[in-house]
């Protein structure tokens, strides 16, 4: 197959390239982890446990070669260290809460029919199929890994072919753990590769857009195998007359431009309180104005490049469709060009309306349009005036009067007083609504048991009912 060019998100330049692994290659991978994978179901959860304890030691000893391999990737040196440190984590999280999850989910007890006890048994997906997006490489390439291979599963990853650098140095650290090298599989490649990977897998679980969302969808229906779909969010933060102006501007501004605001769970709509707006949009655009580029030295600044170049255009775009129709931009606005590569710093706007189309499409970086309103249910409306429903967040003079509001927001998870924190998190199971996902939540205890298939054991301890028992005669 042809190979595809990599560029540096950093200098526009393309400097690497990867072959994709053809349909027959994948197709041969998921062979020989299907031959793997009762071995690794057969280790116990006990047994997986250990051996992912042993993944995340050999992450954390390759941490430097692989935190090199992501700022390469991303163009970001801070976060790209810390999705090291979260897998990490992640695995060693797993590893100590497996064994209860399961416990708990392998239930007995009494049916409705006398004699009649049941058992509830987990079975794991054999293979298990995850295609991951660009905005994270490492930490989206095994946020599903992780638990379905602590369910038992045999996992195949097929990172974005915008990030791949990573992938060596991940490779390297999964052969140096005999127990788990047998039953993962990282696959180079772009759209074709991923579509041989849904051909071949039992579950699939896909990161990324609703188009491409939409196509994995529709493939796993034709190959009849569930997936588990997280996908774009619109993110609204509510600012209520009784919050700080100051302290809502600074948490809006994090949750908005963390990552340079590549993050599904970005702030990207903020509706203010009438009363208080004129002091939040000063304070956020006294901050915005303050924040600059991680360039030309990468450890200095808070916004870092576009990682996907078309990514930057799109934002642009509607950036530039927004003033087209009487918005103003009080900071940023215009994407620059640093060394070849694109970076835009937070940009306010304020004069936006819902019929502008950044305000209705992803928009995937640091942008913060404002719009006032009169009262909660405005707000409330506003807010839900989406396509998508990933989470939201609103700020308030207490946890309750912020918690009243959130109960009738249409999304997945709420952030009270605080914003995105479900990027941050991963404790508490939530769904996506709208176009935001689809499918079992990766959060909570869900995230390991949407892997396994339940089987239920119904034994009689008493007397099997006769054939005379369902006799019409017998009425």
């Amino acid at each position: 197959m042809t190979s595809i060019e990599v560029r540096n998100p950093r200098t526009g330049k393309v400097d690497a390239h990867i072959t994709p692994l053809s349909p027959a290659g994948v197709a041969d991978a998921a062979r020989q982890l299907r031959a793997a994978q009762p071995a690794w179901d057969a280790l116990g959860v006990e047994g997986r446990a250990a051996a992912l304890e042993a993944l995340a030691s050999s992450i954390a000893a390759h941490g430097s070669a692989l935190a090199a391999a992501l700022e390469a990737d991303t163009g970001r040196r801070r976060v790209a260290a810390m999705e090291v440190e979260t897998v990490v984590a992640m695995l060693r999280r797993w590893a100590g809460r497996a064994a209860g999850i399961i416990a708990g989910a392998q239930a007995r007890g009494e049916t409705a029919m006398p004699g009649v006890r049941y058992s509830i048994t987990l079975s794991p997906y054999p293979l298990v199929g995850v295609i991951a997006p660009w905005n994270f490489p490492l930490l989206l390439a095994l946020t599903d890994a992780i638990p379905a291979l602590a369910a038992g599963c045999a996992v195949m990853v097929k990172p974005s072919e915008v990030t791949p650098r990573f992938i060596a140095p991940l490779r390297a650290a999964i052969a140096a753990v005999p127990a788990v090298a047998p039953v993962i599989a990282l696959l180079e490649g772009g759209g074709e590769t991923g579509a041989a990977l849904v051909a071949n897998v039992d579950f699939v679980a896909f990161t990324g857009s609703v188009a491409t969302g939409r196509k994995v969808g529709e493939a796993a229906a034709r190959a009849f195998i569930p997936a588990s779909l997280e996908l774009g969010g619109k993110d609204p933060m509510i600012v209520l007359e009784s919050a700080d102006p100051a302290r809502a501007a600074e948490i809006a501004l994090s949750a908005s431009c963390r990552a340079s605001g590549q993050a599904c769970q970005s702030i990207e709509r903020i509706y203010v309180a009438a009363p208080i707006f004129d002091a939040f949009r000063d304070a956020l655009v006294a901050r915005a104005r303050a924040i600059g580029p991680n360039h030309p030295d990468i450890d200095k600044g808070d916004i870092g490049p576009f990682i996907f170049a078309r990514q930057a255009d799109i934002v642009q775009g509607q950036i530039d469709d927004a003033v087209a129709h009487g918005a103003i931009v009080h900071s940023g606005g215009t994407l620059l060009d640093l060394g070849g590569g694109k970076w835009l710093m937070p940009t306010v706007l304020t004069g936006v309306t819902h019929a502008m189309r950044l305000m209705q499409e992803e928009t995937f970086g640091p942008v913060l349009p404002l719009i006032p309103f009169e009262t909660v249910d405005e707000a409330v409306a506003l807010a839900n005036d989406s396509a998508f429903g990933l989470s939201a967040s609103v700020l308030a003079g207490t946890v309750e009067e912020a918690e009243a509001v959130a109960m009738q927001l249409n999304a997945g998870a709420v952030s009270l007083n605080d914003g995105a924190l479900t990027s941050l998190l991963s404790d508490a199971e939530k769904s996506s609504f709208g176009l935001s996902g689809l499918g079992p939540s990766r959060m909570g205890a869900s995230g390991l048991l949407r892997f396994f298939r339940k089987r239920a054991l119904l034994a009689q301890h008493g007397s099997a009912l006769p054939l005379g028992a369902f006799s019409e005669a017998g009425g």
